[in-house]
């Protein structure tokens, strides 16, 4: 899922150097209203694989986000691709944990999802609402190249490099705001 910001995000940011030959993976990859698969997959990659919770265009095998080293395995992806999914998850902490992972060294990471301000979109629910800030502190293990504010709506983008000396920050004590109520 994707809207105009989000998909101007990734076609500026996304060099076609990470794209082609590379195994790609999407992370909620039903494309209700638009999707950076076609950019993607114009770039040759090696694979595109787009997961989601149901079947619809754009889907490509049913994997919830939090058994992505279980159907995936560890570094199996070169990128990682997750556009307004993670305020959606309620176990937001093992989703990064799963995407970071999933993600081979030196692999690459586009993430967007909504900020404060963003109105409640229960699709299938709607849970959190991340800050730049959050987004600093919860990539702090990889190498930020890009971490900047949604200019169309409230919401944050953030593209990361998994470093050859990753090690995954504790998140256990990190809370984030809840999406507000209806």
């Amino acid at each position: 899922m994707c809207h105009a910001s989000c998909l101007m995000f990734g076609e500026d940011n996304l060099n076609p150097l990470f794209i082609e030959g590379k195994k790609v993976l999407e992370v909620g990859s039903l494309d209700m209203n638009g999707s950076l698969r076609k950019f993607v997959e114009f770039h040759n990659p090696e694979t595109y694989i787009g997961i989601d919770l149901e079947q619809g265009q754009g889907v490509d095998k049913i994997v919830d986000v939090s058994d992505l080293i279980q159907e995936f395995g560890y570094s199996a992806f070169d990128l990682v691709i997750s556009t307004e999914v993670l305020e959606h998850v309620k176990d937001w902490k093992k989703a990064i944990h799963n995407i970071k992972n999933v993600t081979k060294t030196g692999g690459m990471v586009l993430i967007t999802t909504r900020g404060p301000g963003f109105p409640r979109h229960d699709h299938p629910a709607d849970y959190w609402r991340f800050t730049l800030g959050d987004i600093y502190y919860t990539f702090r293990d990889f190498i930020i190249l890009v971490a900047q504010e949604d200019w169309e709506t409230p919401g944050v983008f953030i593209i990361a490099i998994k470093p050859s000396s990753y090690k995954e920050v504790d998140l256990s004590d990190f809370e984030l705001m809840e999406a507000p109520k209806e």
